[in-house]
């Protein structure tokens, strides 16, 4: 189950469960969508992965309960912000790879 985790790693802005701004990796690791595309350029600093939208947890039990009332988002915060000269070395040679291809 994803952990919805509260804020971006990057700029600490809030990102609450049902934040369109939310981006996420494959690893869980979640900045926001002005982070994604400005300093990242989409490669995700921990993996090097890309990014997607971050699912939105119904707020509702529609069907069999799964709701974010049952099942809420995380409260751990993961404030780690990039360097961005160090980024841009580490990014520089993959982001033109398309995500699904790195």
């Amino acid at each position: 189950m994803l952990e919805l985790r509260p804020s971006c790693e990057q700029c600490n802005t809030a990102l609450p469960p049902d934040s369109p701004r939310a981006m996420i990796c494959s690893y869980e690791c979640t900045f926001c969508r002005d982070c994604v595309e400005g300093l990242l350029a989409n490669v995700c600093p921990n993996c090097g992965g890309g990014f997607c939208p971050r699912p939105i947890r119904p707020a509702r039990a529609w069907k069999g309960g799964n709701h974010l009332g049952r099942h809420p988002a995380g409260t751990r915060v993961v404030f780690q912000p990039v360097d961005a000269a160090a980024h841009a070395a580490f990014a520089a040679p993959i982001r033109a790879i398309p995500p699904e291809r790195r």
